[in-house]
């Protein structure tokens, strides 16, 4: 039985991760929303945002704060361009059709990234420094922080983006009715690009947080956008404040595993929980039941 301080570290650890799920569902989130569709390329946006950090870091010799931004800015450019030149141009706006298209770009995108970066592993230094704290004997690293910090940043701001400007609203209405938003003169396709643009701001985002506590390699998106799928899945998909809860719950049960299990069932746990939430309650936690 681990003890009072061994548990705190383990949930510690457990939310940070969590926080990262969180990101890499509202992702997810933010195509279906807007295009009904599972965008399988979010992994690789992660991958994207923390190779791009490292290049402006050590390429460039910018700070750090300067290769997040620049990052996170290049990622969202890419994934514009990406919905541009393939689920745009597609013949068909089945939604399974162009499901297929982000998991043929995905598997673009990774050998891209491996041309361009290689496959050796690479890392970042953290935000804030390495000098850890302490509270109630377990160890808290300043990037957590700043991890649980600009999640909670970027979910403000989607949310007051969506409820509270003209762009926002726009691609909601996209969402809710895309004939009817052509015909009252909006204009579709870029607004679906914005939501492109927007998925790939927070999974770059996410790539830059989670590679000074992980490694980073040119596969590292495929099991974290699997988590972070799992995530949305357990929120609810397509729901925000569903994102949050299903990321946090899932970093806590990889926790717990590791704790009264084995570390070894930490990565199993997402998958048995993605099973079991399809199997039991589709819709998720916070997610509305459909007919």
């Amino acid at each position: 039985m681990p003890s009072l301080p061994d548990l705190l570290q383990f949930a510690f650890s457990g939310l940070t991760s969590g926080a990262i799920y969180a990101l890499i569902a509202l992702g997810f989130g933010v195509v279906h929303n807007t295009m009904g569709i599972v965008n399988f390329a979010q992994g690789d946006f992660i991958t994207l945002g923390g190779m791009m950090a490292y290049t402006v870091l050590h390429a460039f010799g910018m700070p750090m704060p300067a290769a997040l931004l620049g990052s996170v800015a290049g990622v969202t450019l890419l994934a514009m361009a990406l919905e541009r030149v393939t689920l745009r141009v597609s013949r068909s706006q089945n939604p399974m059709i162009l499901i297929f298209l982000t998991i043929g770009a995905s598997v673009a995108l990774r050998g891209g990234i491996k041309l361009l970066w290689g496959k050796n592993p690479l890392a970042l230094p953290p935000l804030g420094g390495e000098e850890p704290f302490t509270v109630l004997g377990a160890t808290v690293m300043p990037q957590a922080l700043w991890i649980f910090g600009l999640t909670a940043a970027t979910v403000a701001g989607l949310l007051a983006f969506f409820r509270l400007t003209r762009a926002g609203l726009a691609v909601r209405a996209v969402a809710d009715n895309p004939q009817a938003a052509a015909v009252v003169g909006l204009r579709v396709g870029s607004l679906k690009a914005l939501s492109f643009g927007l998925a790939g701001a927070v999974g770059g985002l996410a790539g830059v947080l989670v590679t000074p506590i992980t490694t980073l390699s040119f596969d590292v998106g495929v099991l974290l956008g699997l988590k972070g799928f799992a995530a949305a899945i357990l929120g609810g998909f397509g729901s925000f404040p569903g994102a949050v809860l299903g990321g946090l719950a899932l970093g806590l049960l990889e926790a717990l595993a590791a704790a009264f299990v084995s570390s070894s069932y930490k990565d199993v746990m997402a998958f048995g929980v993605l099973l079991a939430v399809l199997f039991l309650r589709p819709q998720g936690l916070l997610g509305k039941e459909e007919a």
